[in-house]
């Protein structure tokens, strides 16, 4: 997420830029707000690494760039900065009436502490950054555009996160559910039209 917004915003065009006479709602749209640069990022940088890595993953992190990029992950990872995914993954599996499975050991006094402070640490971050996002949006100082009503603004940022969410959540799965075998995906009628779409003929459309 860091690299698409980092990609996104030294790809941003300069203030009144124009490209082959299109028209001024289309250059706002794909430059102005930035459509064009995360369509490029997805497109070309993330998706087909995505499913490149599902299939060769110790091949893909087999290079100096793999291994940096490897390294980078595993640092912020240790300074707790994203903890709060952890946060919000025990609420959902409480809610689920569900147990959080892991390979790992229990955790000890000393490392628990640890894991409860960088979680501590990610929320309070969190926070802080969903309150300078809507103090942003109620003050209009945001790249939304001209004329619409902070409260609008506010409904469309929730609901453009909730697609993000969904979208981000389900990529992960269908990744993930990429290995299992047609018997192991479940009983679901949904889930088997989904996977057969997915998964027919060569997987391309993965």
């Amino acid at each position: 997420v860091l690299v698409v917004f980092t990609v996104n915003i030294s790809g941003g065009p300069i203030e009144k830029a124009e490209l082959w006479g299109y028209p001024k709602v289309i250059v706002d749209i794909f430059f102005q707000y930035g459509l064009a640069m995360i369509l490029f990022t997805c497109m070309v940088g993330q998706l087909n690494t995505l499913v490149n890595a599902s299939h060769h993953m110790l091949d893909y992190i087999n290079t100096l760039f793999g291994l940096f990029t490897l390294y980078v992950a595993m640092i912020i990872e240790f300074s707790g900065l994203l903890h709060s995914s952890y946060v919000v993954q025990w609420m959902v599996t409480k809610l689920a009436g569900q147990e959080v499975h892991s390979n790992e050991p229990p955790r000890e006094a000393p490392q628990l502490a640890f894991f409860l402070l960088r979680c501590a640490f990610s929320v309070a971050v969190l926070c802080f950054s969903f309150a300078v996002t809507m103090e942003a949006l109620f003050a209009e100082k945001t790249t939304m555009w001209k004329g619409v009503p902070p409260a609008v603004a506010v409904i469309v940022f929730f609901l453009l996160m909730s697609v993000v969410g969904m979208l981000e959540g389900m990529q992960i799965a269908f990744f993930a559910v990429a290995k299992l075998t047609p018997d192991e995906r479940g009983d679901s009628m949904w889930a088997k039209k989904t996977c057969n779409l997915l998964y027919s003929g060569s997987g391309n459309n993965l």
